[in-house]
């Protein structure tokens, strides 16, 4: 029998611990589309660029999935993660326990793309699937984002991942 997961990547909260629309998006899609037997994983840490707040992203992302009905028993433990490729990799031991494991990597539609070569490279014996969850940003601000994704796939084909 197989066991679904699913990864759900770290995304921006305020210092004071307040998740990002980008944050919920990620999460809703989890609450609406987990089964009974789901197991959930939370990524993110602590780092300049999304989280400077007491909390761990994880535990942020952990206790608004709890509010709206997610059951402690389907939790695993988290990966305190830093950026994306170190997500990969500290998730990777984690489902590795786990036998006949699909992975559902949720991130969001800009990032898409990024997570696919990395988690493709690094859980490359995982049977994945990956949901880019719409961001509904402004369009300025989605613009940035796929520019700098863009720029950051370059940075990997270029220079090869390093972990």
């Amino acid at each position: 029998m197989r066991t679904p997961v699913f990864v759900i990547l770290g995304s921006p909260n305020s210092p004071e611990g307040e998740l990002s629309d980008i944050s919920k998006s990620r999460l809703d899609y989890c609450v609406n589309h987990h089964g009974k037997e789901t197991l959930i994983l939370c990524s993110g840490g602590w780092g300049e660029h999304f989280n400077t707040s007491t909390w761990s992203h994880a535990d942020l992302a952990k206790q608004y999935l709890k509010e709206r009905g997610l059951l402690e028993k389907n939790f695993l433990d988290f990966a305190l993660s830093k950026n994306t490729v170190d997500d990969a990799v500290k998730i990777k031991p984690i489902v590795s326990k786990l036998e006949n494991a699909v992975l559902t990597i949720i991130t969001s539609d800009y990032h898409l793309d990024r997570v696919k070569l990395i988690f493709n490279e690094i859980l490359e014996k995982h049977t994945m699937e990956f949901i880019g969850v719409q961001s509904n940003l402004k369009t300025k601000q989605y613009n940035t984002l796929v520019v700098h994704e863009k720029k950051a796939i370059q940075a990997i084909i270029k220079n090869r991942l390093h972990y």
